[in-house]
């Protein structure tokens, strides 16, 4: 039997692991690598303080990962067949993991965050104040 996402410790497993998938992703991973050209030693230790703010209520997060995502937007499009990718690589990972409230609650949260980032950057009135 899987445990459940108790903490910190398990927070980091979870986005290292997810990471990892996503860096070798051919839809996604050249998003990360390519484009964004992410950082990962600067880039995890905010996605640790992102879900463990999300997952647990800390107020560790520092940062406006909706800003982050229009910008990457402008330097190439997202659309739905990047969020399904990145959604299926996370909750996978979760499933592969973890079980229990905290994972269901973790998924959802990815999915709502994802939906609503997605929305925001493909609404008609994001391409009309980008044009």
């Amino acid at each position: 039997m899987k445990k459940d996402i108790n903490d910190r410790n398990d927070i980091i497993f979870l986005v290292d692991t997810f990471y990892k998938k996503v860096a070798l992703n051919q839809t996604i991973g050249p998003i990360f690598t390519d484009v964004a050209k992410v950082d990962w030693a600067h880039h995890l230790p905010k996605m640790y303080d992102f879900w463990e703010s999300i997952l647990f209520g800390k107020a560790t997060y520092k940062g406006n990962p909706m800003l982050v995502h229009f910008a990457l937007n402008d330097k190439t499009s997202l659309h739905t067949a990047e969020f399904e990718t990145w959604k299926t690589i996370f909750f996978n990972t979760v499933d592969d993991l973890f079980e229990g409230e905290n994972a269901n609650l973790i998924k959802q949260k990815a999915q709502s965050i994802a939906d609503l980032m997605h929305f925001k950057i493909n609404s008609p009135q994001q391409k009309i104040k980008i044009v």
